[in-house]
């Protein structure tokens, strides 16, 4: 049976500059994803960096998350070329990816996303998801195009060479990470910091004016409405751990 090929709204939205709301998941179960699918999100990120996601776990989630109108999105857990070709062969299109500091990195991710002869992912065929396994005649020329790869900023270093990784042909949309970033800058756990508030919103100007997508991690709706009006487009603006942990705290508290 001849399958269409899945196009990718995350990345249409982007483009278009369309408001998208999202929220980590970080609990690295199908069930718990597809409860997140149910509540409204624009897009979910499936947390390879900091949550205890494996390739089946993400498997897993895709497979729970494609029954609903929402976006999933997959955060590596670093810049692992085999890896990267494991997700997207497993049907991840649109892929975070953290602590980007130069042009030299941004142009190796954007290879480890696209076909031969611009890119090296290799070859899965009838053996993926991705391809249905072998079901989407038309995969491997269309699927370059529908591959969202979005780069996150989080140190002084990327925020420095914010322009030419944002300039990079291939990458399609730009991420700025406050905590991280924070860290960096000296001020650990302070990611609302005035300083650092201010790189944020300088770096979000910045890519805006180059005419690259621009997102954002942002819990005081205030500021994701100013960021907004700065040129970002998609945020990020909760986690499933967390609502889960304030919830279960609130209901004690009502008792």
């Amino acid at each position: 049976m001849a399958l269409a090929m899945t196009d990718n709204l995350f990345k249409k939205a982007a483009q278009a500059g369309q408001r998208q709301l999202g929220a980590f998941m970080a609990l690295a179960d199908p069930v718990s994803a597809e409860l997140m699918a149910t509540t409204g999100f624009d897009w979910l990120l499936i947390d390879g960096e900091h949550g205890p996601n494996d390739i089946k776990s993400v498997l897993g989630q895709l497979q729970a998350l494609a029954a609903y109108p929402v976006n999933p999105v997959v955060r590596m857990q670093d810049h692992n070329i085999a890896d990267i070709k494991r997700v997207l062969d497993a049907g991840g299109q649109t892929l975070l990816i953290p602590m980007v500091e130069s042009a030299e990195q941004a142009k190796q991710l954007v290879q480890a996303v696209q076909y031969p002869p611009t890119g090296v992912r290799g070859m899965g065929g009838g053996l993926t998801r991705a391809t249905r396994w072998g079901s989407i005649p038309d995969y491997l020329e269309k699927a370059d195009e529908n591959i969202c790869l979005i780069l996150q900023l989080e140190s002084p270093e990327g925020i420095a060479a914010l322009d030419a990784i944002s300039n990079t042909d291939g990458v399609d949309a730009i991420f700025i990470g406050p905590a991280d970033l924070a860290a960096a800058m000296g001020y650990i756990g302070q990611p609302a910091h005035p300083e650092v508030c201010r790189v944020v919103e300088d770096a979000i100007q910045r890519i805006q004016a180059i005419g690259k997508p621009v997102g954002v991690y942002c819990g005081d709706p205030e500021q994701v409405k100013a960021y907004q009006n700065m040129g970002a487009s998609f945020f990020l603006i909760g986690a499933d751990t967390m609502l889960l942990k304030l919830a279960s705290e609130s209901l004690l508290k009502t008792f």
